[in-house]
């Protein structure tokens, strides 16, 4: 007690409380300090991770991915990224991470989040936490008529012989990362707007090959599957088929059946169960207004001495599609139509090669002719002359992809 007095009376004694005081706020500021620092370092890491992400994420995304598939590609990307900061000694803890894509072909998006929490610098004090997120827009290219989905086969858009194709309004697009994704060759000729792909592209020089845009666009980023989200409908009773060479169909399911002769089909929607199209001979298909799903390895095979005049509705949820393959259909979609044939609309067998060839004059004739297959070929003397400045029932098909950071 005596020494306590004494030391309370002596002005050493009283400075060095007093200095001990006047340092505990100081003490704690500089704490304070460290946290914020730290936490903001942390917070910044964290954000250039999900900006990284997403536009990894942008580069991969198609309109048929799962909220699932999104979430893992996020993921994948997001932890690599934070992976390689690691290294750079943050020291949060990482949570909560989500990614998602939203939108239409006119724009998707994708969007992230994630946390990361700090322990503080003092014992026993709450943690420091930071929330961020990202948001990257990808808006389509220019108009495409020809897309190939096809990944990585060569030649995944060909046009040999003496093709004749004229396009000047769009685009011949390939989502193949081959060296020669989209390749001409023999007496054949090209006219696009340009010619997209993801890899290269073989013999599109002139004279052979005159593009609007100078030469092709290489290396660039995959297209969108233009009919990724259409859901073919629900199967209906088997319809019979009429007796004869020469009949008419109406709208319905038709079930393992081999159609030849010469068929006309009525405005409407047709579904074709394990059905193979095959006019023969001198047969012919037409049909004004119609959409035909192939299903369950069903099929159309249109050869070079027979006809063929289709068109698409131009309203209601299949406007604009004439001949739907549906996915995991690998059947080939053959279009040799004889002269005069007329398809106009889309073509679409996205898990199957399309070939639109042989001896034919097709042509869009003023309507708007899209193909998409996994794999599209044109040889033979097919003349085809494609305006596609008029949207089909306002489907569009575009030609790679623009990726921004927005948030």
């Amino acid at each position: 007690m005596f020494a306590l007095k004494r030391f309370r009376a002596s002005e050493r004694g009283n400075f060095a409380m007093g200095t001990a005081i006047a340092m505990l706020p100081i003490m704690l500021g500089v704490a304070g300090t460290i946290d914020l620092v730290g936490t903001s370092d942390d917070a910044a890491q964290l954000q250039n991770s999900l900006d990284a992400a997403g536009l990894a994420v942008a580069t991969k995304y198609s309109a048929g991915m799962t909220a699932g598939d999104v979430q893992s590609l996020g993921l994948t990307f997001f932890a690599a990224n934070m992976s390689a900061a690691d290294q750079q000694e943050y020291s949060g803890s990482v949570s909560a991470f989500s990614a998602a894509a939203s939108g239409s072909p006119s724009a998707y998006y994708i969007s992230l989040s994630s946390s990361i929490s700090r322990p503080s610098f003092l014992s026993g004090a709450a943690s420091w936490q930071a929330n961020r997120s990202a948001k990257v827009k990808m808006n389509p290219g220019a108009q495409a008529c020809v897309l190939a989905l096809d990944p990585h086969v060569s030649s995944a858009v060909s046009l040999q012989g003496s093709t004749n194709v004229s396009m000047s309004s769009c685009v011949i697009a390939a989502n193949s990362d081959a060296s020669d994704a989209v390749s001409r060759g023999g007496s054949a000729l090209v006219s696009a707007a340009c010619v997209s792909t993801v890899g290269g592209t073989s013999g599109l020089s002139p004279p052979s090959a005159n593009l609007t845009c100078g030469t092709p666009l290489e290396h660039q980023y995959a297209s969108f599957d233009p009919l990724a989200d259409v859901v073919p409908p629900d199967y209906t009773l088997c319809l019979p088929v009429p007796k004869g060479k020469t009949y008419t169909l109406a709208p319905g399911t038709y079930c393992d059946k081999t159609l030849s002769g010469n068929i006309t089909l009525e405005p409407g929607v047709y579904i074709m169960r394990g059905t193979a199209i095959k006019p023969g001979g001198n047969g012919s298909l037409t049909g004004q207004g119609v959409t035909i799903f192939l299903m369950e390895g069903a099929q159309i095979y249109i050869n070079a001495n027979e006809q063929v005049n289709l068109s698409p509705p131009t309203s209601g949820p299949y406007a604009g599609i004439t001949i739907f393959e549906n996915h995991e259909n690998t059947s080939a979609l053959t279009l040799n139509g004889g002269a005069n044939s007329v398809i106009s609309g889309f073509v679409y067998a996205p898990d199957a090669p399309v070939t639109y060839a042989g001896n034919s004059d097709m042509s869009g004739q003023g309507d708007c002719l899209r193909l998409v297959g996994k794999t599209v070929q044109m040889t033979g003397n097919s003349s085809i002359k494609t305006d596609c400045s008029a949207v089909l029932g306002s489907r569009e098909m575009y030609a790679s992809r623009l990726i921004t950071l927005v948030k």
